[in-house]
């Protein structure tokens, strides 16, 4: 994976934990700085992992550790998918 440089402004107590990341803490860093991304729709789970080279499934479990589902389904969605669901199961009878 290709990497650059990116200058960004964080709180300066951010600094000494930013400097010392190692492999996890870095793909955890820029998983986050990812994920606004994918909430608004701009980027793909996929292409997600893709930019931080890492498979999809691991990057969906690293979201569900902490917490973020990689379903956001209102339940009043789901309940519209499922009567659309019944409509068509009982039109191919």
């Amino acid at each position: 994976m290709r990497t650059v440089n990116v200058q960004i402004t964080v709180p300066e107590g951010m600094s000494t934990y930013l400097n010392n990341a190692d492999f996890e803490q870095t793909f955890e860093r820029n998983a986050m700085l990812l994920y606004p991304f994918i909430r608004n729709l701009t980027i793909s789970h996929g292409r997600a992992a893709e930019i931080l080279g890492v498979h999809k499934t691991d990057l969906i479990e690293f979201y569900d550790s902490i917490g973020i589902p990689y379903l956001n389904q209102s339940e009043e969605d789901l309940m519209a998918d499922l009567a659309t669901l019944d409509r068509v199961m009982e039109d191919q009878k």
